[in-house]
């Protein structure tokens, strides 16, 4: 592979890209007939399959289908980074903000490719929870994988059975090389240090000392590793193209996801040190999170390293566009999380244990966001992003995405406190410009809201907003979904979880906590299916029944 460790910053700017559909298109942009459409959220993980985890295999395919043939035009997702135990599985920490998760190749797909047996992949499969078991999917996909990766070495198969997929894989690396050099290069390292934080390693590894790095790749071991890794990265991302054409087919778009912040263990971070609030030593100065809000009382101290914004202005944000640019490879419109901390970010000295003593400082505001119109807008001036805004908002956030023309969220659950005739997230003080949801990733499911979390005038509200008395758990969760559909909001999102009327037991995250998130998964889709049949009726009735 070809050296890219001089790449500057603006090989991320000057990159190229294919977006397949164009903003006027799609689910938050058009004003006039048609733009009222209703997505699901539902993330890969949660997928039924038979090797751990769910995946871009037949189930997704089929689930695909499925939202289409009810009337959905959109699949939301989380983001498909890799994740890890020592990150608690959460896709929202990632060893790189742009590599895919191995976890969600297909095995199936690479038995069909010719690069691994059936006998092979029954031998190493067994029988898994009903839940992600993400250590589990993720030794049993490694396994795989390097089977796959052997027969694609071996006997230099790769010029005579695997040639077409070979060239494929060589046009791969050379265009993603940006990225992938530093990240195959960080996995490797990180292993030769046990598992310890770049910032830990021995001093030649910690400063990039390329007279050092260099000699390493030289040697045949790292060079062999270092492939496999691209390899499997290539893999990941053919795949999920199959997928995205295939929804493209269904008229349905597929949502990303885009945390605002990387984790500080990651490729990322050690590739662009110049880009972090980082001390001498590498170690952060200070992280990011949020002051104390509805879902904490101390706040949420999430500990990625604070950006260096003078420095990315330097050379035009030329990081930021190209990370935009790789996630809109992965879908048509990408939700961006924690928007408001490009205006405004809570700044945490790093030694502090919670959130409690941040402080706020100033973002980039409108100078990102001009850069980034000036490569993402449409002859509307509209970008393909969602701007997540919950929680209290300043003057500066409601105006720069007015300015900007993106698109904010509005999530239910918040709606029916005692200030609900004013109140922003009710269903009659929504605008067109938005996304409805009853919850998202970070709330429990409807029907965990309404037991658990929901004061007793909150219900009440919801009761008299609904037209419901004592409801049945079903007719709670298909209120909410009604309520959601029946907004004036261009995009309205439900999850899966909702539609199958589940409790808090299929809640995927809890935010503030490490355990027991993120393993929600569904058994099949038969249920789903049917369900969404009736569900989809309500479509046709509120004029967001997308193609089928």
């Amino acid at each position: 592979m070809g050296e890219t460790r001089n790449l500057s910053h603006d090989a991320y700017n000057t990159h190229n890209y294919d977006i397949s559909w164009h903003w006027d298109q799609d689910v938050c942009g058009r004003e006039g007939q048609g733009s009222r459409k209703a997505g699901i959220l539902m993330h890969v993980s949660s997928l039924p399959g038979r090797y751990g985890s769910g995946d871009f295999g037949e189930s997704a395919f089929r689930f695909a289908r499925i939202i289409s043939e009810a009337g959905f035009s959109a699949w939301q997702m989380l983001p498909l980074v890799p994740t890890s135990g020592a990150f608690s599985y959460s896709p929202y920490s990632s060893v790189s903000a742009f590599a895919g998760n191995v976890m969600f190749i297909d095995p199936d797909k690479l038995e069909f490719a010719g690069l691994i047996g059936r006998a092979e992949l029954e031998k190493l499969a067994r029988s898994l929870p009903a839940g992600a078991d993400f250590s589990r999917a993720e030794a049993l996909k490694r396994d795989i994988l390097k089977i796959c990766y052997g027969n694609f070495r071996k006997d230099e198969a790769y010029r005579t059975a695997f040639r077409e997929l070979s060239d494929k894989f060589w046009d791969f690396c050379a265009e993603e090389a940006y990225w992938l050099e530093d990240y195959v290069l960080f996995c490797y390292l990180k292993e030769l240090e046990e598992g310890k934080p770049w910032n830990e390693w021995r001093d030649e590894f910690r400063r990039r000392d390329w007279g050092v790095l260099d000699a390493l790749k030289m040697t045949p071991d790292t060079a062999k590793a270092l492939d496999e890794r691209r390899f499997e990265q290539f893999l990941f991302f053919s795949q999920l193209r199959e997928l995205r054409d295939e929804c493209v087919k269904l008229g349905v778009e597929m949502i990303g996801d885009l945390p605002i912040y990387v984790a500080y263990d990651s490729s990322d971070v050690w590739g662009h040190q110049d880009l972090f609030e980082l001390g001498d030593d590498g170690a952060p100065i200070s992280v990011g999170g949020v002051p104390p809000d509805y879902f904490s009382t101390t706040g949420q101290r999430w500990g990625n390293p604070i950006y260096r914004w003078d420095r990315m202005r330097e050379d035009g944000y030329g990081w930021w566009l190209g990370r935009f640019r790789h996630a809109l490879k992965q879908a048509e419109i990408v939700r961006i999380d924690h928007f408001r901390g490009f205006l405004g970010y809570w700044d945490i000295p790093a030694e502090e244990p919670t959130a409690v003593n941040g402080r706020w400082a100033r973002g980039p505001g409108w100078d990102l966001f001009r850069a980034m119109r000036g490569v993402f807008a449409e002859g509307s001036g509209r970008m393909p992003f969602i701007a997540e805004d919950l929680g209290v908002m300043t003057e500066d956030v409601v105006r720069a995405m007015d300015d900007f023309l993106l698109p904010g969220m509005k999530v239910l659950q918040f709606a029916f406190d005692k200030s609900m005739p004013g109140n922003p997230y009710a269903p009659h003080n929504h605008r067109r410009r938005c996304v409805v949801y009853a919850g998202t990733h970070d709330n429990d499911t409807t029907l965990g809201w309404w037991k658990k979390d929901a004061t007793k005038t909150e219900r009440e509200n919801f009761m008299k907003y609904a037209g419901v008395k004592d409801p049945t758990d079903r007719e709670v969760t298909d209120a909410m979904m009604r309520l959601a559909l029946s907004s004036t909001a261009d995009l309205a999102v439900i999850t899966a979880q909702d539609v199958l009327a589940l409790g808090t037991e299929a809640r995927m995250n809890t935010p503030s906590t490490t355990k027991g998130n993120w393993t929600w998964r569904v058994n099949g889709l038969d249920a789903l299916e049917r369900e969404l049949k009736r569900v989809g009726e309500w479509n046709v009735m509120f004029g967001r029944r997308g193609p089928t």
